[in-house]
């Protein structure tokens, strides 16, 4: 089953709970509830309207079905999550197994993920075109734990071409569609770091990334390969004349959770292949595989 992504931005709600249903309830309390869903039903809460309140069962209730809420700050991108912490039958040993991960594997499985993200920036742009070769060439040519940065380099190609517009310049601070790009970005670590934690592992212990205030290394590391899916989405939404993050926007952007996607020979919902990608980890981490198995576009790559 897909599960739902709610957003609460327009209007102020206050979140509780009965019967194990989420009620989303007008601030006054005299009317009937605007929406009444399923908790287990629920993948990701996104509030961004600063009015919100939440019952304390509300929070125990998503939690307990795996659900993360995201907390929108006062530029209307995500400042925060709350995750569970739920019982795996496995927590232990892999909270091990990932600790004691060698580093020729992590070197491994990050080239596999830089290899990854430069094909699929590759296929957001035109076939046969100069940059589009030349992003194929840049990641048949990533070595373990890309001690050349191909990375960087590829992002430099990449983000020259993506727009007709030759004056974009890829800058969280900048100017629009900047701003699009930062909400669909964060959107998919939410997600990426949900199916972090329902498998078992801590998003703190990253492969490459390893900043000691960051708690979600491992999100950052996985999510690297997905924001092309992202960019493709975000220069529709620019193509059609759109720069602030309205919430037709957000819509868009929050829908790529239920994208088609390929993993492996498997078809179906992105957040359904993102536990997929990080059961695979898994598996690399307990010496069953070597590979990722990273969700794709359903179309196929040229």
């Amino acid at each position: 089953m897909i599960k739902r992504t709610i957003e609460i931005s327009s209007e102020p709600a206050h979140l509780t709970v009965k019967h194990d249903q989420l009620l989303l309830l007008p601030k006054d309390d005299d009317h009937a509830p605007r929406a009444t869903i399923p908790c287990e039903d629920i993948a990701v809460v996104l509030v961004e309207h600063a009015g919100t309140t939440f019952a304390h069962a509300a929070l125990e209730r998503l939690l307990h079905h795996g659900a993360v809420l995201v907390i929108c700050g006062r530029d209307h991108l995500p400042a925060g999550m709350l995750l569970p912490i739920g019982e795996h039958t496995e927590l232990v040993p892999r909270i091990h197994q990932q600790i004691a991960v060698s580093k020729p594997l992590r070197k491994q499985l990050w080239k596999q993920i830089v290899q990854a993200k430069i094909r699929a920036q590759a296929a957001n742009l035109p076939p046969r075109s100069g940059a589009h070769s030349k992003l194929l060439a840049l990641a048949r040519g990533v070595r373990s734990g890309d001690p050349s940065n191909v990375e960087a380099q590829g992002a430099r190609v990449y983000w020259q071409v993506w727009l007709d517009d030759a004056g974009f310049r890829r800058d969280p601070g900048g100017p629009a569609p900047n701003n699009m790009l930062n909400y669909g970005y964060a959107v998919m670590r939410a997600a990426v770091a949900r199916a972090i934690v329902s498998a078992g592992l801590l998003p703190a212990l990253g492969i490459q990334h390893s900043r000691r205030s960051n708690a979600f290394c491992l999100a950052d590391d996985l999510v690297e390969p997905l924001r092309p899916l992202v960019d493709e989405r975000v220069r529709e939404l620019h193509g059609d004349g759109y720069s602030e993050l309205i919430p037709e926007v957000k819509r868009a952007l929050l829908e790529l959770l239920t994208a088609r996607v390929r993993t492996g020979d498997q078809t179906g919902p992105l957040m359904v292949g993102l536990h997929r990608y990080v059961a695979s980890l898994v598996r690399c981490y307990e010496g069953a595989e070597r590979r990722l198995v990273i969700p794709v576009p359903k179309v196929e790559m040229c």
